[in-house]
Protein backbone atom coordinates (compact mmCIF):
# COMPACT_ATOMS: atom_id res chain seq x y z
CA UNK A 1 0.00 0.00 0.00
CA UNK A 2 1.31 3.27 -0.92
CA UNK A 3 0.79 5.90 2.12
CA UNK A 4 -0.65 9.09 0.95
CA UNK A 5 1.42 12.15 3.07
CA UNK A 6 -0.22 16.21 2.88
CA UNK A 7 3.30 18.27 3.22
CA UNK A 8 2.01 21.22 4.61
CA UNK A 9 4.85 23.96 3.53
CA UNK A 10 5.01 26.70 6.09
CA UNK A 11 7.67 29.14 4.08
CA UNK A 12 8.50 30.55 0.82
CA UNK A 13 11.99 30.07 -0.08
CA UNK A 14 14.55 33.25 -0.26
CA UNK A 15 14.43 34.61 -4.18
CA UNK A 16 18.25 33.70 -4.79
CA UNK A 17 17.35 30.03 -3.45
CA UNK A 18 14.11 29.05 -5.16
CA UNK A 19 15.39 27.97 -8.74
CA UNK A 20 17.14 25.65 -7.45
CA UNK A 21 15.87 23.64 -4.28
CA UNK A 22 11.69 25.27 -4.94
CA UNK A 23 10.77 24.75 -1.33
CA UNK A 24 10.71 22.92 1.73
CA UNK A 25 7.77 20.73 0.34
CA UNK A 26 9.77 19.63 -2.94
CA UNK A 27 13.18 18.99 -0.10
CA UNK A 28 10.36 16.31 1.32
CA UNK A 29 9.68 14.96 -1.50
CA UNK A 30 13.12 14.19 -2.81
CA UNK A 31 13.96 13.11 0.66
CA UNK A 32 11.33 10.07 1.04
CA UNK A 33 12.12 8.98 -2.67
CA UNK A 34 15.12 7.72 -1.56
CA UNK A 35 13.17 5.59 0.56
CA UNK A 36 11.71 1.48 -0.03
CA UNK A 37 8.40 2.26 1.86
CA UNK A 38 5.97 3.23 -0.84
CA UNK A 39 4.45 7.17 -0.48
CA UNK A 40 3.08 9.88 -2.60
CA UNK A 41 3.19 13.80 -1.21
CA UNK A 42 0.67 16.31 -1.94
CA UNK A 43 2.08 19.68 -0.83
CA UNK A 44 -0.13 22.99 0.06
CA UNK A 45 1.49 26.17 0.92
CA UNK A 46 -0.71 27.18 3.76
CA UNK A 47 1.44 30.92 3.94
CA UNK A 48 -0.51 31.19 1.00
CA UNK A 49 -3.42 30.08 2.36
CA UNK A 50 -3.76 26.76 0.71
CA UNK A 51 -5.10 23.77 2.31
CA UNK A 52 -6.39 20.31 1.09
CA UNK A 53 -9.97 20.63 0.73
CA UNK A 54 -12.72 19.15 2.77
CA UNK A 55 -13.17 15.10 2.58
CA UNK A 56 -9.17 14.81 1.79
CA UNK A 57 -7.82 12.27 3.76
CA UNK A 58 -4.23 11.36 4.23
CA UNK A 59 -1.79 8.98 6.03
CA UNK A 60 -0.20 11.51 7.92
CA UNK A 61 0.39 15.24 7.67
CA UNK A 62 3.52 16.62 7.77
CA UNK A 63 4.54 20.28 9.04
CA UNK A 64 8.00 22.17 7.37
CA UNK A 65 10.29 24.55 8.86
CA UNK A 66 10.09 27.91 8.44
CA UNK A 67 11.88 31.79 9.00
CA UNK A 68 8.94 32.14 10.85
CA UNK A 69 8.43 32.18 14.65
CA UNK A 70 6.03 29.07 16.00
CA UNK A 71 4.82 31.79 18.28
CA UNK A 72 4.00 34.08 16.44
CA UNK A 73 0.50 35.39 15.44
CA UNK A 74 0.53 36.22 12.27
CA UNK A 75 -2.86 35.26 10.24
CA UNK A 76 -1.30 32.45 8.21
CA UNK A 77 0.08 30.63 12.04
CA UNK A 78 -3.00 31.11 13.81
CA UNK A 79 -5.25 29.24 10.97
CA UNK A 80 -2.27 26.84 10.85
CA UNK A 81 -2.84 26.26 14.72
CA UNK A 82 -6.43 25.62 14.51
CA UNK A 83 -6.19 23.08 11.13
CA UNK A 84 -3.39 21.37 13.36
CA UNK A 85 -5.63 21.31 16.43
CA UNK A 86 -8.15 19.72 14.39
CA UNK A 87 -6.79 17.26 12.78
CA UNK A 88 -5.00 16.35 16.48
CA UNK A 89 -8.62 15.99 17.79
CA UNK A 90 -9.74 14.17 14.72
CA UNK A 91 -7.11 11.43 15.55
CA UNK A 92 -4.72 11.88 12.63
CA UNK A 93 -0.76 11.63 12.47
CA UNK A 94 1.24 14.62 12.66
CA UNK A 95 4.76 14.71 11.69
CA UNK A 96 6.79 18.22 12.55
CA UNK A 97 9.89 19.42 11.59
CA UNK A 98 12.09 22.80 12.97
CA UNK A 99 9.10 25.45 13.16
CA UNK A 100 6.54 22.38 13.44
CA UNK A 101 8.21 20.79 16.19
CA UNK A 102 7.82 23.63 17.81
CA UNK A 103 4.08 24.58 16.56
CA UNK A 104 3.35 21.27 17.42
CA UNK A 105 4.84 21.50 20.77
CA UNK A 106 2.96 24.65 22.02
CA UNK A 107 -0.39 24.00 20.61
CA UNK A 108 -0.40 20.42 22.52
CA UNK A 109 0.44 22.28 25.93
CA UNK A 110 4.56 22.73 25.18
CA UNK A 111 6.28 25.94 25.79
CA UNK A 112 8.76 27.23 22.56
CA UNK A 113 10.65 30.60 22.89
CA UNK A 114 13.69 32.04 21.69
CA UNK A 115 16.28 29.94 23.04
CA UNK A 116 19.33 32.12 25.62
CA UNK A 117 21.46 29.23 23.51
CA UNK A 118 21.53 31.47 20.51
CA UNK A 119 21.72 29.98 16.79
CA UNK A 120 21.75 26.02 16.12
CA UNK A 121 23.81 25.67 12.72
CA UNK A 122 25.56 23.13 11.08
CA UNK A 123 26.12 19.47 12.18
CA UNK A 124 24.03 18.90 15.53
CA UNK A 125 24.77 15.57 17.50
CA UNK A 126 22.24 14.40 19.95
CA UNK A 127 21.92 11.16 22.34
CA UNK A 128 18.72 9.25 21.55
CA UNK A 129 17.06 8.18 25.23
CA UNK A 130 14.66 5.97 23.36
CA UNK A 131 14.84 3.77 20.13
CA UNK A 132 11.21 1.92 19.92
CA UNK A 133 11.02 -0.47 16.78
CA UNK A 134 9.96 1.77 14.40
CA UNK A 135 13.20 3.25 14.62
CA UNK A 136 14.90 0.76 12.36
CA UNK A 137 17.55 1.07 11.34
CA UNK A 138 18.88 2.03 14.93
CA UNK A 139 21.38 4.48 15.75
CA UNK A 140 24.10 5.46 18.42
CA UNK A 141 23.69 8.98 18.32
CA UNK A 142 21.56 11.07 16.05
CA UNK A 143 23.69 13.17 13.75
CA UNK A 144 21.80 15.77 11.68
CA UNK A 145 21.71 19.28 10.11
CA UNK A 146 20.51 22.29 11.71
CA UNK A 147 19.18 26.28 11.25
CA UNK A 148 17.44 27.69 14.40
CA UNK A 149 17.49 30.02 17.27
CA UNK A 150 14.34 28.94 18.65
CA UNK A 151 13.90 25.94 20.77
CA UNK A 152 10.79 23.88 22.50
CA UNK A 153 11.99 24.48 25.91
CA UNK A 154 9.15 22.43 27.75
CA UNK A 155 7.22 19.35 26.35
CA UNK A 156 3.60 18.64 26.19
CA UNK A 157 3.10 16.81 29.95
CA UNK A 158 2.38 13.78 27.66
CA UNK A 159 5.08 14.03 25.19
CA UNK A 160 8.23 11.58 25.27
CA UNK A 161 11.37 12.47 24.98
CA UNK A 162 13.23 11.12 21.94
CA UNK A 163 16.80 13.14 21.71
CA UNK A 164 18.53 15.46 23.49
CA UNK A 165 21.54 17.42 23.64
CA UNK A 166 23.15 19.78 26.06
CA UNK A 167 22.41 22.83 23.20
CA UNK A 168 18.97 21.44 22.50
CA UNK A 169 17.26 18.85 25.36
CA UNK A 170 14.15 18.43 23.72
CA UNK A 171 15.32 17.83 20.30
CA UNK A 172 12.74 14.99 19.36
CA UNK A 173 9.65 13.83 20.85
CA UNK A 174 6.81 11.77 20.21
CA UNK A 175 3.16 11.68 21.63
CA UNK A 176 2.00 8.22 22.13
CA UNK A 177 1.45 6.77 18.43
CA UNK A 178 0.34 9.98 16.93
CA UNK A 179 2.45 12.68 16.52
CA UNK A 180 6.31 12.88 16.01
CA UNK A 181 8.89 15.57 16.11
CA UNK A 182 12.05 16.51 15.81
CA UNK A 183 13.81 19.65 15.58
CA UNK A 184 16.79 19.57 13.07
CA UNK A 185 16.02 19.39 8.95
CA UNK A 186 16.91 15.77 8.17
CA UNK A 187 15.76 17.38 4.75
CA UNK A 188 18.63 19.32 4.65
CA UNK A 189 21.53 18.67 2.27
CA UNK A 190 25.03 20.42 2.71
CA UNK A 191 24.96 22.53 -0.21
CA UNK A 192 21.28 24.05 1.01
CA UNK A 193 22.39 24.54 4.53
CA UNK A 194 25.97 26.34 2.93
CA UNK A 195 23.83 28.53 1.16
CA UNK A 196 21.62 29.41 4.28
CA UNK A 197 25.34 30.02 5.97
CA UNK A 198 26.21 32.37 3.07
CA UNK A 199 23.32 34.25 3.42
CA UNK A 200 23.19 34.91 7.24
CA UNK A 201 27.07 35.30 7.46
CA UNK A 202 27.18 38.57 8.39
CA UNK A 203 24.64 38.42 10.59
CA UNK A 204 25.70 35.38 11.94
CA UNK A 205 29.58 35.82 12.13
CA UNK A 206 32.48 34.29 11.15
CA UNK A 207 33.58 32.33 13.62
CA UNK A 208 30.32 30.85 14.30
CA UNK A 209 29.60 30.02 10.43
CA UNK A 210 33.08 28.70 10.31
CA UNK A 211 32.45 26.07 13.39
CA UNK A 212 28.93 25.37 11.13
CA UNK A 213 31.08 24.49 8.20
CA UNK A 214 33.68 22.22 10.09
CA UNK A 215 31.17 20.56 11.81
CA UNK A 216 29.17 19.16 8.41
CA UNK A 217 32.35 17.00 7.71
CA UNK A 218 30.57 15.01 10.17
CA UNK A 219 27.86 12.65 8.17
CA UNK A 220 24.45 13.45 9.14
CA UNK A 221 21.18 10.49 9.06
CA UNK A 222 18.57 12.70 7.19
CA UNK A 223 17.80 9.65 5.29
CA UNK A 224 17.42 7.30 8.62
CA UNK A 225 15.14 9.71 10.54
CA UNK A 226 12.88 9.85 7.56
CA UNK A 227 12.60 6.08 7.24
CA UNK A 228 11.79 6.01 10.69
CA UNK A 229 9.16 9.06 9.77
CA UNK A 230 7.37 6.38 7.53
CA UNK A 231 7.97 3.22 9.75
CA UNK A 232 6.40 5.55 12.72
CA UNK A 233 3.11 5.89 10.05
CA UNK A 234 2.98 2.67 8.67
CA UNK A 235 3.37 1.38 12.33
CA UNK A 236 0.50 2.95 13.66
CA UNK A 237 -1.30 1.77 10.53
CA UNK A 238 -0.85 -1.82 11.72
CA UNK A 239 -2.10 -1.10 15.07
CA UNK A 240 -5.33 0.39 13.65
CA UNK A 241 -6.18 -2.57 11.58
CA UNK A 242 -5.41 -4.62 14.36
CA UNK A 243 -7.54 -2.73 16.48
CA UNK A 244 -10.75 -2.45 13.78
Amino acid sequence: MTLRICILETDILRPQLIDQYQGYGRMFEQLFEKQSIPAQFDVFNVVEGRYPEDGQAYDAYLVTGSKADSFGSDPWIMQLREYLLQRYENGDRLLGICFGHQLLALLLGGKTERAAQGWGIGVNRYQLLEQPEWMSPPLENLDLLVFHQDQVVELPENATLLASSEFCPNAAYRIGDQVLCFQAHPEFVDDYERALLDLRREFLGEALCAEAMRSMAMQHHGVVVAEWMLRFVTQEKAQNRLAA
